[in-house]
């Protein structure tokens, strides 16, 4: 009966991650032939402790706890939870990102090669995808704007060479876009060579140069040019910084300062810092919030998002989670795409890491993952504070799953 038992707990535990945690400690306790005193001697814990695990009355709900019953049970803490710690969708990933690359790197147009004169999309079918493409950026759909961005950027290299009178604004912003995904999956050369061909494309037109450059300012933070990401932003805000802006172009002067603002902060600029972020404050007055001229969703909770990554490069994460607590709870909030608060999100968790906060650390890191996925599963950068967060002797256990799943590293 004892082996029957096992047996059909070993069925269940190895079909389905819903089984408590502590028949797994149980079923993996009798795979080691160790009873629950000796269990408990391995562990310096008493016999009372281990059977109220096992039976699911003392929950367990640290990470330390369970790094030590895993090293005790000679198993990972992924098996221990259930969960596979393969990392999710690596290979597809960079298989994409090489389909961009390629589409980057064509010159067909230039050499006039047959495919060049393929069919040329109309501007209104150009438009659309291009709509399309931000808004699945927008809402952190990243597999699929892997998938759509080559041959987006191929009809829009067409439809320009095609038609260069119509205006370049679909290239422009299939490259603007394209840009802004390779910066979030840690591309940062091929998001750099994306920028520079908008910036090409955009140059004689001031707001279409203004538009670029809130991606070249993100590409150049991304590659450690902080100080050339400050004066590219800050002069294309100048430029266009006329008196008689429209709210269109006050979101997009916005927005550059606020990347300007980041750019100082990056640099250890305080004062400069600062300033930029008050002269975008002052902006985001004017434009209030629920906007997305020129897809930055610039206004006055996008700047209080602002100060609060500026506080953390800074180094005063008490300042940046008083600033973050307080932004999050603005009607402003519920308004920005799922991308932007999920990234929002993950700079949150550096500032409760700062802090030695590992609990609300994982808390802000799961509702990133609940708001947008692909925001944590796919950016460098989040697995990095994920990795940190699970790391830390006092995470709670609730984030180990998270990690497993991403295949992040606990050691």
């Amino acid at each position: 009966m004892l082996i029957e038992g096992t047996q059909c707990l070993l069925r269940e535990v190895t079909m389905t991650d819903t089984v408590p945690i502590g028949r797994r400690v149980a079923y993996w306790r009798a795979r080691r032939r160790m009873s629950q005193q000796v269990f408990a001697d391995r562990l310096g814990k008493s016999k009372s402790w281990v059977d109220k695990v096992e039976r699911g009355v003392r929950a367990l709900d640290k990470v330390s706890t369970l790094r030590d019953i895993a090293a005790a049970l000679r198993i990972d803490q992924a098996l221990l939870l259930g969960q596979d710690s393969r990392p999710a969708e690596v290979t597809t990933r960079v298989e994409g990102v090489e389909s961009i690359r390629a589409a980057l790197s064509a010159y067909d147009i230039a050499l006039d090669r047959p495919a060049a004169r393929r069919d040329v999309p109309d501007a209104a079918r150009l438009a659309r995808g291009v709509a399309h493409a931000w808004t699945s950026f927008q809402h952190a759909r990243y597999p699929a704007l892997i998938d759509l961005l080559p041959e987006l950027l191929a009809g829009a290299q067409r439809g320009n060479a095609h038609d260069p009178a119509a205006g370049p604004v679909s290239l422009v912003e299939a490259y603007r876009v394209t840009a802004s995904l390779l910066v979030k999956l840690g591309e940062t050369e091929l998001a750099w060579l994306a920028a520079d061909r908008a910036m090409t494309v955009a140059t004689g037109d001031p707001l279409l140069v203004a538009a670029a450059t809130v991606q070249l300012g993100q590409v150049l933070r991304a590659a450690g040019r902080a100080r050339e990401a400050g004066t590219a932003t800050l002069a294309a805000a100048y430029r266009i910084g006329t008196p008689d802006l429209d709210v269109a172009r006050l979101s997009l002067c916005g927005t550059l300062l606020v990347q300007a603002a980041l750019a100082a902060a990056r640099h250890g600029d305080d004062r400069a810092a600062a300033v930029r972020v008050d002269e975008a404050a002052d902006l985001a007055a004017e434009v209030g919030d629920g906007n997305d001229h020129h897809h930055t969703g610039f206004g006055p909770t996008v700047v209080a998002l602002a100060r609060v990554t500026v506080a953390i490069d800074l180094g005063t994460p008490d300042e940046a989670i008083a600033r973050h607590e307080a932004a999050v709870g603005r009607d402003g909030w519920r308004w920005l795409p799922p991308e932007h608060r999920a990234a929002h999100l993950i700079d949150a968790g550096r500032a409760y890491l700062q802090v030695a906060d590992p609990v609300n650390a994982a808390r802000v890191l799961l509702e990133a993952d609940r708001t947008a996925p692909a925001e944590v599963r796919h950016r460098p950068a989040a697995r990095n504070v994920l990795a940190a967060t699970v790391r830390h002797p006092g995470a709670p256990a609730t984030i180990v799953a998270l990690a497993a799943t991403l295949g992040v590293s606990r050691r």
